[in-house]
């Protein structure tokens, strides 16, 4: 919400904070009693629109989030009742607007998590592309813009808003239930839940396209639904270990790229500028998880990223035990990415030579894959075989898809260049 340089009242104050903190609570009220997401969002949006005039006069209301709920209620029921087909619909609505007007502090009254979780699972959906997942979790679930979404994914507005559209139509028109899944398979449909959080957190860390390699305000709304995720459901494991990893990796962004947005290898990183709070906080969520029973893929992974997060200097990182966790890894994944951070893991502990043995293998596997080709060229260039490195460097550097990232590999490329003044060299370092 711009003010455009003034200072916002306290009104908008109050209503930026509830947008950023509410929304999903309020828009999920509204689906379970409408069953709509679109209407849902419309009626809410709707609310806030009359916020901005109402709260001005009357003032900021006592519990805002409830004052939203009841007027988004009142929004839908008006949409409803001017769509003669959802006759029904709209007269169930007024009964329960009925019944929240008459006791303000009923427990419809008010956004309840648990409307939170069956939203988040409806957006999830299995039915649903991963990429209508991702983009109706941060609009629906995270409460951005089409124009935010838009933005982090380097795509027309145009086309992101036909993209939700789509996946909002397909939710009405298949009677998907907002609703959390029956105990039997809840892991299944959860570990599609964390697999988006994870994918919104990844584009932001390491980002897929544009001019920034890092995309914190991605990061930040990752981190958002994995905290949502684990006060609704405190006792998943693998929701903590999720919220861990998140955590224990965001804690190194601010060193991640240099003042001019060049890419910082972790080895090269200002280790001054991790945030120790958020390692903290991390640490003590990923001992608590371990503590509880056997260790998941995001548990795992938590713990190799808390052994980076621990050691004083690069030279003191345990790369023993970081091969030790990724061979773990790959036994519960089977994942051939595994594979190749396991190596890059051994490379570290036992040598270029050991690393470059276990990733050659994966050539088959992963040639469409620009970190397998820039790991080749890392351990080539370490031993010395700068000409096949600059070969490995070229497929990475075709394949780089942001600024910062098709900087590093040009890097790369010279250093690995052939010198013109030794004939035959195959590749010396340029001086």
């Amino acid at each position: 919400m711009t003010t455009w340089g003034r200072t916002p009242t306290p009104s908008e104050v109050a209503l930026e904070r509830l947008v950023r903190d509410e929304w999903s609570q309020v828009v999920g009220v509204l689906v379970r009693d409408v069953g709509d997401l679109a209407l849902a969002e419309d009626s809410v949006q709707d609310a806030v629109t009359k916020a901005l005039t109402t709260w001005p006069v009357t003032g900021v209301p006592d519990r805002p989030g409830a004052w939203i709920t009841v007027t988004a209620r009142r929004q839908a029921l008006d949409r409803l009742r001017r769509q003669a087909r959802f006759a029904e619909k709209a007269a169930a609505l007024a009964a329960e607007m009925a019944r929240a007007e008459a006791d303000p502090t009923s427990e419809r009254a008010q956004p309840l998590g648990d409307e939170q979780l069956e939203l988040i699972f409806a957006c999830c959906h299995p039915s649903l592309a991963t990429e209508a997942q991702v983009a109706l979790t941060l609009r629906a679930v995270a409460g951005l813009s089409t124009t935010a979404i838009a933005r982090a994914f380097v795509v027309p507005e145009a086309t992101m808003a036909q993209r939700l559209v789509r996946a909002k139509r397909k939710l009405r028109g298949a009677g998907i239930p907002f609703a959390v899944p029956a105990p039997d398979v809840l892991p299944e449909r959860l570990d599609e839940v964390l697999a988006v959080v994870y994918l919104v957190f990844n584009e932001g860390y390491s980002a897929t396209a544009g001019d920034r390699f890092v995309r914190a305000d991605l990061c930040e709304e990752a981190i958002r639904l994995a905290r949502l995720l684990h006060r609704l459901l405190p006792d998943e494991d693998e929701v903590q270990g999720l919220l861990a990893l998140l955590l224990l990796t965001d804690a190194r962004r601010p060193a991640r790229v240099d003042a001019d947005g060049h890419l910082v290898l972790l080895e090269q990183q200002d280790r001054s500028q991790w945030d120790r709070q958020a390692i903290a906080e991390g640490a003590a969520l990923l001992a608590e998880a371990w503590r509880r029973g056997p260790a998941g893929p995001y548990s795992i992974q938590a713990a190799i990223a808390l052994e980076h997060d621990q050691a004083p200097v690069a030279a003191a990182t345990d790369w023993d035990r970081i091969a030790e966790l990724y061979t773990l890894l790959a036994g519960l994944t089977g994942s051939v990415v595994v594979e190749l951070n396991r190596a890059v893991a051994v490379s570290m502990a036992d040598g270029p030579g050991a690393g470059l043995a276990l990733v050659d293998p994966l050539g088959d596997s992963l040639d469409g894959y620009l970190p397998y080709h820039a790991t080749r060229g890392d351990l080539l260039r370490r031993l010395g075989r700068h000409g096949e490195a600059h070969e490995a460097f070229e497929r990475a550097h075709a394949m780089a898809a942001t600024d910062p990232e098709r900087a590093f590999f040009a890097q790369r490329l010279a250093q690995t260049a052939p010198r013109a003044d030794v004939p035959g060299s195959g590749g010396d370092p340029a001086p």
